[in-house]
């Protein structure tokens, strides 16, 4: 358009010593991925060029030197000082007439298109930021909803001001970047109405564990800087990206957000936005469906194919033309770049009281005293190698927060500020702590532990821990498959990076525990609910469903489904429910359905249940989250499996009601399994290999059973042990049986975790695989890698691998 004037359309990923990252992320997605169905609203970019034109009329350049001239950034004051000396020698500086003649034309090409006085986003675009080596998020200013040339060309002034806010300053001087190398952009886009619908941010990757084969999207209501600084507990989703490709259109798992506060537009003569409360019932659904969720995780590939990198996307919705819509994406800078071959994984060994628990950030563990920060005011108090304890954080604070051992926030979710800079600094960090600032005690020793799945913990006192480091590149695949036994969906993409061949046994149990709470048949018959308190939970929980039995499928879906795409293509084995009726009755609602027995081990469990009139609705629910996992998500990795199937006739029962609830055995390669862990299965595994697929021998329940010891019984617990010479011997006839069918056969129990010598005893025989708890993967394979070297067996190619899973 001219000299000092760039739009989107005019600029690319190229230009960014032109215009800056911002600008030629904006210009070049408008390009490239507009034609292909992305919305992103249209606007100009004012040059570098016109930054340094401003300095050399005015100038300014010596006294912009006088003022960083000796600058110590150690020293919060002095900081502060000179950062607001070179402030106000950019804002007084008088815009050249040429300058501000285009970018008035600029604004004035805007209101042709878009209608008079429309409102635009004036944001900062640094040359230097937004590259694949730094983020510099949050460093410079933006203005949003500005209308009018007069108003536009005072917040061009202050963004050029803000290259030298004391964040700004202190990050390049960490990074290695000069001062006056730098120069600033200035982004003039369509506003997009978000005040009215909502916004947030998204990853091509799982920002904790660096994942990549997910999109991870945060949302809340009205303006975004809400979510990017950590102000409200904002929705969480994730996407998978293979099974999306494939065609599937199905969230893969969602989290409701408190969303306590909607950022909107200030009234005349206040600032620029304010927040108000957001409505109860707002609060109580997510501020996006999920054709918008996928929407938007489908743009998100789009950018990462386009890009060739993991992206750190933001996004809007526009309330009045009710439009999604990309506002910025940049490389993702922190986890994408971590060594995906050394795994470096750190284990509490002891415990404490809990003072506060929260979103865990950083997969990490650290110890020391909890220091409270009320406002930047209060940040020279932080003591290197304190844990700060704050509400929130701005880029405001970032100069003194790379001195904490550890970050804990009362507000914001896995996105926000307070969350990135921990990723950054390589320190984990809890967020959405609630009431942190009450409960722990400032100045006390505390441990902040973000290494036990999706929930941080605070502990009183210092806890020991340690660090583990593993190179991965250097370890080699064994023939025996070595799978895991997972139940917490939090902690499965963290798995997913052990060296596996996938998932010998996922337990429904843990979902339906935690995440679920209800018994199944409380969900299907409310009405049999006597128990008021029981009552009140159910519909606390359930609410926001169609019905109660809606909310148990999608719960379960999801959960199952986390740990599917987790190690998606590789086989993912599921065993249906095996509580206890004991277990059973803890459950909200499960007095009403549950039986008192005397011996609950040997009682209605497993296979017993599921085609009996007293749990049959039960069933019918997980076989619907089953089928929706592999149907609805294309999670066809899963396998099922039917635990503690006592009889031939039994197991002919449960497979023919499946098959009635449509999990037909074979149709869209659908697996069915069965535990091995009664003689009864062993004896007769001739019979139960013509109704199954393959057997998971499990050596906790085949031990009891052929020892006749109650595994539960301190008084007789030194009698329970799978090396005893019998149990050992029914293993090698199930192994031999399964084989001689022609039929999988693994182990899923504790043994090979516990006792090396029976990794050995099963390698020797000959087994298929060995599955076992995440903590264990790694000495049972090197071990099994030792006696198969022993043995002369030789590891099986990543083909042959494939070809088995």
């Amino acid at each position: 358009m001219g000299r000092f004037v760039r739009f989107f359309r005019e600029i690319g990923r190229r230009d960014v010593p032109l215009v800056g990252g911002k600008n030629a992320s904006l210009g070049e997605m408008f390009l490239a991925l507009t034609p292909r169905g992305v919305n992103v609203p249209d606007g100009f970019a004012v040059t570098a060029e016109a930054y340094r034109h401003v300095l050399d009329a005015a100038s300014a350049w010596g006294p912009l030197r006088s003022a960083l001239a000796g600058l110590d950034p150690g020293d919060v004051d002095n900081l502060a000082r000179r950062g607001a000396q070179a402030r106000a020698i950019i804002q007084d500086a008088p815009l050249p007439a040429d300058l501000e003649a285009e970018i008035r034309e600029g604004y004035r090409a805007l209101e042709a298109a878009y209608g008079r006085g429309v409102g635009v986003a004036v944001r900062s675009s640094a040359t230097a930021e937004d590259l694949p080596a730094a983020s510099f998020a949050g460093q410079h200013e933006t203005f949003l909803n500005i209308r009018g040339e007069e108003a536009l060309i005072d917040a061009y002034r202050r963004c050029l001001a803000s290259l030298f806010t004391d964040r700004a300053i202190h990050y390049r001087l960490d990074q290695g970047f000069d001062h006056f190398q730098a120069a600033l952009s200035v982004g003039v886009m369509k506003m997009v109405r978000a005040d009215l619908a909502a916004s947030g941010v998204m990853f091509t990757l799982d920002t904790e564990t660096g994942f990549p084969d997910v999109v991870f999207l945060t949302a809340g209501y009205g303006l975004g800087e809400n979510v990017v600084k950590g102000a409200i507990d904002p929705d969480e989703f994730y996407v998978h990206k293979p099974t999306y490709e494939l065609g599937h259109r199905t969230v893969l798992r969602r989290r409701l957000g408190g969303k306590a506060l909607t950022m909107i537009y200030a009234e005349a003569g206040e600032t620029t936005t304010r927040n108000v409360p957001t409505e109860p019932a707002a609060r109580e659904r997510f501020c996006l469906t999920d054709d918008e969720v996928l929407t938007l995780a489908g743009w998100a590939i789009e950018v990462e194919r386009h890009y060739g990198r993991p992206m750190d996307i933001e996004w809007a919705k526009d309330g009045e033309d009710g439009r999604l819509y990309l506002v910025q994406a940049r490389p993702e800078t922190v986890v994408s770049r971590r060594r995906a071959d050394m795994l470096e994984t750190f284990e509490l060994h002891g415990t404490a009281e809990v003072l506060a628990t929260g979103r865990a950030v950083g997969e990490r563990i650290a110890a020391g005293r909890a220091r409270y920060v009320c406002d930047v005011k209060e940040l020279g108090a932080l003591r290197p190698g304190e844990i700060l304890v704050a509400e929130n954080t701005t880029p405001d604070w970032e100069p003194i927060m790379k001195t904490a051992a550890a970050i804990v926030t009362e507000r914001g979710g896995r996105t926000c500020h307070a969350a990135i800079v921990a990723r950054e600094l390589g320190i984990p960090a809890i967020v959405g702590v609630g009431e942190a600032t009450w409960n722990i005690p400032d100045g006390a020793p505390i441990t902040v532990s973000c290494a036990e799945g999706e929930v941080g913990k605070v502990y009183r006192g210092s806890v020991p821990f340690e660090v583990h480091r593993t190179d991965l590149a250097a370890l080699p695949r064994p023939a025996t498959a070595i799978q895991i036994n997972l139940g917490n969906p939090d902690l499965a993409f963290k798995a997913s990076f052990l060296p596996n061949d996938g998932v010998g046994l996922a337990r429904m149990e843990f979902i339906i525990s935690e995440s679920i709470r209800i018994h199944p048949m409380a969900l299907v018959h409310p009405d049999r609910v006597a128990d008021a308190d029981d009552r009140a939970a159910i519909a606390r929980l359930t609410r926001g469903y169609a019905d109660p039995a809606a909310f148990f499928v999608e719960r379960l879906a999801e959960g199952i489904g986390t740990i599917a795409a987790a190690f998606w293509p590789k086989p993912v084995v599921v065993r249906m429910s095996d509580f206890k009726s004991n277990e059973y009755a803890r459950l909200l609602g499960g007095r009403a359905f549950e039986p008192r027995e005397e011996n609950p081990m040997l009682g209605f469990r497993g296979a017993s249940r599921y085609a009996h009139p007293a749990y049959a609705d039960g069933f019918a629910l997980e076989c619907r989250a089953m089928s929706r996992v592999r149907e609805a998500m294309g999670l066809t990795n899963v396998r099922l499996m039917i635990p503690f199937c006592r009889r031939i006739d039994e197991a002919a029962r449960v497979i023919a009601r499946m098959n009635e609830l449509g999990l037909r055995r074979g149709e869209r390669g659908l697996e069915i399994y069965v535990m091995c862990e009664i003689p009864n299965n062993v004896v007769l595994i001739d019979d139960f290999a013509r109704l199954f697929d393959g057997f998971s021998i499990g050596s906790n329940d085949l031990t009891q059973l052929a020892l006749g010891v109650d595994r539960d019984s301190a008084i007789v617990a030194f009698d329970f042990d799978e090396r005893d010479p019998g149990v050992k011997a029914l293993i090698r006839q199930a192994v031999a049986g399964a084989h001689r069918n022609g039929r999988h056969v693994g182990l899923c129990g504790q043994a090979p975790s516990d006792y090396p010598e029976m990794a050995a005893y099963l390698v020797e025989l000959g087994i298929d695989a060995i599955s076992v708890n995440p903590d264990a993967v790694l000495r049972t394979t090197l071990r099994v890698l030792e006696v198969e070297k022993a043995l002369g067996r030789s590891a099986l190619s990543e083909d042959a691998r494939a070809g088995l899973a």
